[in-house]
């Protein structure tokens, strides 16, 4: 069984249990021969392979009524990974969703570590601070770096937590979220986990 995760910049594939990635600039999907179970976030590539009939679209298996029409199917897959807990996938956008017995509650959407910082950037060269995710969230910051650290993490930290359940990490800054949800399960597999999900339904497999 054959899985990729296609991304804005990326083919990330799933062979079993190895995974390797490759460049969609320099890719070319016609060149595979076997069957591919697929998600893409990515319209140009998507249009691509619609005119391939080995690359095999899940989207189009997720049942969208418990869902919303604009929703990520990146979100959708790593939703359908799990029966009850609190997702962070923690990339470019940190976005945040509810899942309680297998259905989906709602979710937010949260600017990721590196925007949040050219955003303070753009506000001031003076706000110009990588993130401290060793800051201490339970008491008040008294330097510049810690304070602008302390105002993006203890709000996603509250809203997180405030759902008393497991919390589920993925994503490229995932490791460094562990930091602040040190009790937390980090997943970098969890999107292609909600894949095998959604083909078992679909009686794909």
């Amino acid at each position: 069984m054959l899985l990729c995760d296609i991304g804005n910049s990326t083919y990330h594939f799933l062979d079993k249990d190895k995974e390797y990635k490759k460049d969609v600039k320099l890719f070319d999907p016609s060149t595979m021969k076997e069957k591919i179970f697929y998600i893409c976030v990515n319209p140009h590539v998507k249009e691509v392979l619609k005119q391939l009939k080995n690359w095999i679209d899940l989207s189009l298996y997720a049942d969208m009524r418990n869902y919303y029409e604009t929703m990520g199917v990146d979100r959708i897959m790593a939703c359908e990974a799990i029966k009850n807990g609190v997702i962070v996938d923690a990339g470019s956008a940190v976005t945040v969703d509810i899942v309680k017995e297998g259905r989906f509650e709602g979710g937010f959407i949260y600017l990721g570590v590196r925007a949040m910082s050219e955003a303070y950037k753009n506000i001031s060269s003076a706000l110009e601070y990588s993130f401290n995710f060793e800051v201490d969230l339970d008491k008040m910051p008294k330097n510049s770096r810690d304070a602008i650290s302390y105002g993006y993490l203890k709000l996603l930290q509250s809203e997180v937590k405030s759902y008393n359940m497991d919390i589920y990490l993925t994503g490229g800054d995932a490791s460094s979220f562990a930091k602040i949800f040190p009790h937390s399960h980090v997943d970098e597999m969890l999107i292609f986990k909600g894949m095998k999900n959604i083909m078992k339904k679909a009686n794909l497999c």
